[in-house]
This record gives structure tokens, sequence and C-alpha cells, in this order.
């Protein structure tokens, strides 16, 4: 039976030393990842104040108030939340957070917030990584000390050797199984191996979410961009069903197709930029 732990202390780059408690079980800013592209038209369209600049800035774009936009508002919510979840699943390294909680001797399955298994990045729950103390004899004492007594002791510091060391390091400790692995089953349950001996064990879980108070200025416009594409989309459908508008001049040819080939070549060039300037590259490991 999975546990569902209490969240102890959350935090990001500038937090203070052992985090800060955690006073809400949400993401922070307004963005609500387990309501992204989860709406129905009986729902409600209900808006956030970071919604709000995104569906203003479509309708700015769109000609409103001048030029009257044929789209509703549950239609600009759905646009909304395309662009926004994109962002989200593509979320960059600036989004990386971290939360604490404790696990329990014996138990290890633990059911968190799908806003944090989403992007998740690292778990880890081993204070001493090779469970053991850095004492004469020892593993880590050899691999560090003897090694470096025998080679730099009385010569300039290798960075490059050292850095190869660490590779050897993290190769030992997955391979013996001492730094503990984990895994995600149905996007809710955190799995962490061995199972936890001692309670309280701290485990620190590293992962990416949107904040939408502390987002750059430039990944706010480019969802505000991929938002508008949507629109443009789901506008020109609309108006691609009629040909022609009556009027006292002849008619008013609407631009439908215009609109919907101009949506499909903005986001395309939108989600390169994405993969190309805002998203990390793939990380290496070596097992």
């Amino acid at each position: 039976m999975p546990l569902t732990p209490t969240l102890a202390a959350w935090g990001n780059s500038f937090t203070a030393y052992g985090g800060k408690p955690v006073d809400t079980g949400e993401t922070k800013g307004t963005i609500k990842a387990d309501k992204l592209n989860a709406t129905t038209i009986q729902d409600g369209v209900e808006w956030t104040h970071f919604e709000e600049t995104i569906k203003d800035f479509i309708l700015a774009r769109l000609g409103h108030p001048v030029v009257r936009v044929e789209l509703t508002p549950f239609q600009l919510k759905t646009c909304v939340d395309e662009a926004v979840g994109v962002m989200y699943h593509h979320a960059p390294l600036f989004a990386t957070n971290m939360v604490t909680f404790d696990a329990s001797a014996g138990y290890n399955i633990y059911t968190l917030p799908t806003y944090i298994l989403d992007n998740l990045e690292y778990v880890v729950y081993k204070k001493t990584l090779l469970s053991i103390q850095q004492s004469a004899g020892t593993l880590e004492f050899d691999f560090f000390i003897k090694y470096f007594q025998d080679n730099y002791l009385f010569q300039n510091f290798g960075v490059g050797d050292f850095y190869l060391l660490q590779q050897n390091l993290e190769m030992t400790r997955k391979i013996l199984g001492q730094e503990g692995a984990f895994d995600v089953i149905n996007n809710n349950q955190l799995v962490i191996y061995p199972k936890p001996v001692v309670t309280p064990q701290t485990v620190i879980v590293v992962y990416r979410a949107l904040d939408s108070d502390t987002m750059h200025p430039a990944y706010r416009n480019w969802i505000q961009q991929y938002a508008l594409a949507c629109a443009k989309g789901t506008l020109g459908q609309i108006r691609g069903k009629y040909a022609t508008v009556p009027s006292p001049g002849g008619g008013a040819k609407l631009n439908g197709e215009a609109l919907v080939r101009e949506a499909d070549k903005e986001k395309e060039v939108l989600l390169k930029r994405l993969l190309d300037e805002f998203e990390e590259p793939p990380r290496f490991s070596c097992y």
C-alpha cells in the first residue's frame, strides 16, 4: 500500500540551507498543472492572472476590439492550455526545484503530486552515498586519499584526473547499489530502492516546474506567441467555413485559409526555437 507523505521543505537555487517550509501542495505561481487541458465547456472558464495576460495578448494581436474575433472564452482557454502545456513538458533548466519528505522504514512506494513527477529529475535518500564513513581501509578512503597520495601529493593538481575519478565513483555507486535507485509508477507513485531501513529517512526530490511568478519574460512571451498561433488555427477553421460574407460592397472575403497556414508555420518555428534555445541539452550517463 503506497504512503502519501507530507512534503517537508521546498527550495530552488536561492533557497537557504535546509529549504523553506512547504505552504501549499501546488506549483508556485498561478499555473495549476493538474488543470491543464482538462477543462470542459460545462465546467465554465475561470482565468488566473497569468492566463489573463496570455488571453489579452491573443485578442490584441488578432485585432480586438477594432476587429471582431470569433472565438469563445473556452476556445481561448484551450489555446492557452496547449501553449502552457507544451512549455511545461519542455520545462527549461531554470525551472529546477527541490522538495523533501521523510520516508519510513520498510516502505518504498510513495504517492507524490503529479506536478513533481511530471518532470522528475533525480531522487536521492542516502546521506553518505556509499553508506560508509571515510575511515582508513574503506573504499572512499582508498579512492580519494590513496590515489592522490600516490599521484598528486607533490605535483600539480590535475582537474581532469579528478573529474575522471568522480565519474568512476559514480559508476561504482550505481553498480554496488548503495546510492539508491528510483522509478515512477502511474505518474503519481515514486518507488525508491532499496527500502529505507530507518525512520525517518529524508528523501530529496529534484524536479522541474514552471513558476509564473518568477518566469523570465522571454519564456512568458514564447507561451503568448504559441497560444496566438493556436488561436489563429482555430479562428482560421471557423472563418474557413464561409468563403465570403455578404456586404453592401459585394461581399467580404474571409482569411480562414491564410490563418491556418500562418498557424502551422508559426507553430513549427516556435517548437524549433523551444528545443534549440530553451530546453536544456540531453544528459549522458554512464552505468
